[in-house]
């Protein structure tokens, strides 16, 4: 048998097993996030009912949260590793040759197991030394970590169990020993100092990012690294960081919106709006693509999701352009342009992340995303009039019968959207509670509609907690990663960067946008708002910025970069669901990815300008 045939992997029975056992440890893994989903949210809507109905809250109901919220993300992350979340940068590593990419899978896969070795052993080393009990819960304070360190090896499991599977467990066992030679090496005093030392880490995380690793664990190995070369973070302090990142209330809306949206595509609602959509612009030219940006908008109000938004228009839209002569991958490049508005019109989870790494208010930035999301539909619309030729696309006008029909029958849908930005505006609930609420009126409308049953509330239940299990840990990754960059002072690198032609508005906001549009070719979006929003935010107020407005700019940015490769996750979403090469979704999105970098251009003019058009008003 020669190299290349032990290469292969495994086959006969005990392949079968292997599948057998990855396949029921996924489903364990799905069933424990969807119940402690369920679970969390049993939580906050019963805090939520006692505090407005009956006029006081529970006391152990906001650390509870936290806690379940922990343990989603702890063992959601074996799942957000091995999945399409598991945010790996893979377009670099498809242009080398087989050999090259069968070494590059091994280092990825090792730098997977390092940073799972770092949540592991580093959570049982913080669990072990932290004593006490917490006086709200009663419970012991170690639990929060130990749960890390469980979903720390059971991750180890996963990803080296799929890579024997995917490759030869010759390639997994290898994997395993790069890995563990990475973690050894970063708990060792090796007397060579970098100045910064978050230097390593980016450096180190950069390599894992290029090599197509898991995004949060190549996070976690930098960092991790970072301390053999003087870096301030031990282990334990890694994990505790990174627990700290992720226990903030404010983020316990994530999942929230994420189920609300989940539940109202499969109880059809999302639907609704696609008729309704279709209803007011159907006639126009490239009239159905300009349907799918109306229902786009529509169900932003809903979801928050650009993905999530995403992968139901590459379901339901996407198809139905095909059919009406537009070619495959610019059906796939309109559904992916138009689903970037999620983000920005209100809920958004972008400006949710943002909020929780700068303490800006939720209400204000979702204020902004209201007509930074107008200006961009605009510019969507434009862009798809403009690029949209030698297609038929226009429908019938509809009749005035007819529009009123398709609104009543979205009513339930555009409601969601209308009462959660209204409650958390004017201040009537906050921002968790909204979420929460809004997966109340989500079960409570599909059902009454009987378009959810028990099987499809699971399932949706199911695919929230492992996508808010791949945000979240992408949020705790991300925290030991920033609280390197403080401690080197990187802040004010950065802003001696984006100062360099001037410290004035339009030069700060010039240079603050050209930073973003680069760092966004290289880092995941959510990883960008959490890294560079407290480092660009300071500097942007000393230039006279309003914050709110530089707040809605970043995302704008960064999610523009949804649509831009080597990452680029909109078109990745999309062009899988519809099986088309990606490179072709890519150039066929150019021509609106146009139009949104001038409706940018616009936008960050008009916040510029503003310092000084203020005292006009």
């Amino acid at each position: 048998m020669n190299a290349n045939e032990r290469a292969q992997p495994a086959t006969g029975p005990a392949r079968s097993r292997a599948e057998s056992w990855l396949a029921r440890a996924v489903a364990m893994l799905e069933s424990a996030g969807a119940a402690l989903l369920a679970l969390l949210f049993a939580v906050v809507i019963a805090a939520v009912i006692r505090r407005y109905v009956f006029g006081g809250g529970f006391v152990w109901s906001d650390e509870l949260a936290i806690w379940l919220h922990a343990a989603l993300i702890a063992f959601g992350a074996p799942l957000a590793v091995t999945s399409a979340l598991a945010m790996r940068l893979d377009v670099i590593v498809g242009m080398l040759p087989a050999a090259g990419r069968r070494i590059a899978s091994v280092l990825a896969d090792a730098f997977a197991v390092h940073g799972s070795l770092v949540l592991a052993l580093g959570g049982a080393s913080v669990a072990a030394q932290v004593g006490g009990i917490s006086t709200v819960l009663g419970l012991p304070e170690a639990w929060r970590f130990a749960v890390f360190a469980i979903g720390g090896g059971l991750t180890l499991l996963i990803v080296l169990a799929r890579a024997g599977l995917d490759r030869s467990w010759r390639s997994a066992t290898l994997s395993l020993v790069v890995g563990a030679a990475f973690y050894w090496l970063a708990q060792q005093a090796t007397g060579v100092f970098v100045q910064p030392p978050s230097l390593i880490a980016a450096a180190w995380a950069g390599l894992g990012l290029i090599l197509g690793a898991p995004l949060p664990f190549a996070l976690l190995a930098g960092v991790s690294l970072s301390g053999a070369f003087g870096g301030l973070l031990p282990e334990p302090a890694i994990v505790q960081n990174a627990v700290s990142g992720i226990s903030k209330f404010l983020l316990l809306a994530v999942p929230f919106f994420l189920l609300a949206g989940e539940l109202l595509t499969e109880g059809g609602l999302a639907e609704r709006l696609v008729r309704f959509a279709g209803a007011l612009v159907g006639h126009f030219r490239a009239g159905l693509a300009q349907t799918a940006l109306v229902a786009s908008v529509l169900f932003s109000g809903a979801s928050g999701s650009s993905v999530a938004n995403a992968a139901f228009g590459a379901k339901v839209m996407a198809p139905t352009l095909i059919a009406r002569g537009y070619p495959p991958a610019q059906a796939g490049a309109i559904v992916a342009g138009v689903s970037m508005l999620d983000n920005i019109i209100p809920p958004s989870i972008a400006f949710l992340l943002l909020a929780a790494a700068t303490n800006l208010s939720v209400g204000s930035l979702l204020v902004g995303g209201f007509v930074a999301g107008g200006v961009l539909a605009l510019a969507l619309a434009i862009g798809i009039h403009l690029s949209v030729r030698n297609v038929v696309a226009a429908a019938p006008r509809a009749s005035g019968t007819e529009r009123a029909k398709s609104f009543v029958g979205a009513l339930p849908a555009i409601g969601l959207g209308v009462i959660v930005v209204a409650g958390i505006r004017f201040g009537v609930v906050t921002v968790t509670e909204a979420s929460a609420l809004a997966v109340a009126y989500s079960l409570v409308v599909c059902l009454a509609l009987r378009s959810l049953n028990g099987r499809t509330v699971f399932a949706a239940l199911r695919k929230s907690a492992t996508e808010a299990a791949a945000v979240g840990l992408l949020i705790g990754a991300s925290a030991p990663f920033a609280f390197l960059l403080a401690v080197d002072r990187v802040s004010e690198q950065m802003a001696a960067l984006v100062t360099a032609f001037g410290a004035g508005p339009y030069a700060v906001m010039l240079l603050a946008n050209l930073v973003l549009l680069v760092a966004g070719l290289f880092l995941d979006i959510g990883a960008a708002i959490l890294l560079l929003g407290p480092l660009l935010l300071p500097v942007a107020v000393a230039a006279g910025l309003d914050p709110v407005q530089f707040g809605v700019i970043l995302v704008v940015n960064l999610m523009i970069h949804g649509l831009t490769p080597p990452l680029g996750i909109l078109v990745y979403v999309v062009s899988g669901i519809l099986r088309q090469p990606a490179g072709a979704v890519f150039r066929a999105v150019l021509p609106l990815l146009g139009s949104l970098l001038v409706a940018l251009a616009l936008l960050s003019l008009g916040a510029a300008a503003w310092p000084s058009l203020k005292g006009y008003f």
